[in-house]
């Protein structure tokens, strides 16, 4: 069986795999897919496609739980947990000085940075959904909604946005900030990435055309034309 870039998986290999912890691939070592978009820019729409392809994706859950190393701008657990699967994407790769490290660490790998159509209309897709999760009615959440929130354990969604954005608790979610830290995520990666265009594909999966963009720079076949749309309602 090939999985994406012509990478061979014997079927024995794979049941042997998924034996071990964290399904733990040794083959997966040297070939990767990252997604290194913000989170509610279409990474749950690349997630599904990339299921549909066959790659074998990462636990997300495990990589929430390494948002303080990441704090730390500590990567060694991460690196340690790039060896589970095939694809990654949202906490820790959607943050910024991730995609340095993990490109250092897995020489060859693809990057997708994800993107929407405008910085207005990521920051009106990140506080709805917010407000959804953690609001209690308020869009954006307060201080104190986030305190009070569960996300991995309580209180987190406020210790996230207090160390992930420059940010303060009376204004949590200021929008001049976050349209600031969007823009230079988006201008860092890409200039990092400048002299290898191979390596990074810039994307914002509900243009048409998106989904052949995806396919043809992993060199994958489909019969699909359009990215399976996830998390409707919030994307827009």
């Amino acid at each position: 069986m090939k999985l994406g870039f012509g990478i061979d998986i014997k079927k024995k290999n794979i049941i042997r795999a998924l034996k071990k912890p964290y399904f733990y691939i040794k083959s997966f070592n040297k070939q990767k897919v990252f997604c290194i978009g913000l989170n509610k820019t279409g990474t749950t729409s690349l997630e599904k496609a990339m299921k549909d392809f066959g790659f074998l994706v990462g636990d997300q859950r495990q990589g929430e739980l390494l948002f303080r190393d990441w704090v730390k701008r500590d990567f060694k657990r991460l690196v340690k947990y790039c060896k589970t699967a095939v694809f990654f994407q949202d906490s820790p790769f959607s943050h910024p000085y991730t995609f340095i490290a993990i490109d250092q660490s897995f020489p060859n790998s693809k990057f997708i940075l994800t993107v929407r159509d405008n910085p207005e209309q990521w920051y009106n897709s990140l506080i709805r959904f917010h407000g959804k999760m953690w609001g209690n009615g308020n869009v954006p959440p307060t201080a104190e909604d986030l305190k009070n929130a569960t996300y991995v354990k309580k209180g987190e969604p406020f210790y996230i946005r207090m160390h992930l954005v420059n940010v303060t608790e009376d204004d949590p979610y200021n929008k001049e900030e976050l349209i600031d830290f969007y823009n230079t995520h988006n201008k860092n990666v890409i200039e990092y990435f400048r002299f290898r265009p191979d390596d990074l594909l810039v994307i914002n999966v509900a243009e048409p055309g998106a989904f052949k963009k995806l396919t043809t720079f992993l060199n994958i076949k489909s019969d699909k034309t359009e990215f399976p749309w996830e998390n409707k309602t919030d994307e827009k």
